[in-house]
């Protein structure tokens, strides 16, 4: 990912807030026959290793855990995004010497994946993955509450994965490299849309002093 020092985001604990933000990443692994690719729900967990272990599980039937993986897996965590318009940058009325971007938080995990299959590592993995989405829930459901002879069944068609984090990459794109007035007025426009992933991104902005004319 190509990331400008103006946007670069080398905080830990912000990386791990963006990983955790986001419920569905996309999981990338490279063999000998290519790359692959699945969108997966995947959770962190904060204290093992200098950097972080994400797990998750994919379908047995899915052949991305068959092959030999070349190299480290990638998981991209696609924060909120969203269209900037030049109309609401200030030097617009002024020499109109201004384009359209977009704005966005994204993070790239590296590391070694290991897939398994042990039945007890799985039931742990599905249970704290499931506790995690279902904990802010008013009635949340629990892996017991199923048969656990069903749970056994359901633990034989998926895979697990480990990948302990070596690399992270962050970007937060949020207009840093614009005057303080227009990223004040790029915030107020986010802000002020109908659409849900524009507001999440001027929630995401620096709070910006209004600039005085």
């Amino acid at each position: 990912m190509y990331v400008p020092s103006a946007f670069r985001d080398d905080d830990l604990a912000s990386l791990h807030a963006s990983i955790r933000a986001v419920q569905l990443a996309n999981f990338v692994t490279s063999t000998a026959e290519g790359m692959d690719a699945s969108p997966l729900p995947l959770f962190l967990d904060a204290e093992e290793g200098d950097k972080g272990v994400l797990y998750g599980h994919l379908a047995r039937g899915n052949p991305q855990w068959r092959g030999a993986v070349t190299r480290e897996a990638l998981a991209i965590f696609m924060g909120p995004d969203a269209y900037v318009s030049p109309s609401w940058y200030a030097s617009k009325a002024t020499d109109g010497r201004v384009v359209p971007t977009y704005n966005y938080v994204a993070v790239h995990a590296y590391g070694p994946v290991e897939f398994f299959d042990d039945a007890d590592r799985l039931l742990s993995v599905v249970t704290r993955l499931t506790n995690l989405h279902e904990k802010p829930r008013p009635g949340p459901w629990s892996v017991s509450d199923a048969p656990a002879d069903f749970i056994k069944a359901q633990l034989r068609a998926i895979v697990g994965i480990r990948m302990p984090i070596t690399r992270l990459v962050g970007k937060r794109k949020l207009s840093q490299n614009r005057p303080a007035q227009d990223r004040l007025r790029v915030a107020e426009g986010l802000a002020a849309s109908e659409r849900p992933g524009d507001r999440s991104l001027a929630a995401e902005m620096p709070a910006i002093e209004p600039v005085a004319t």
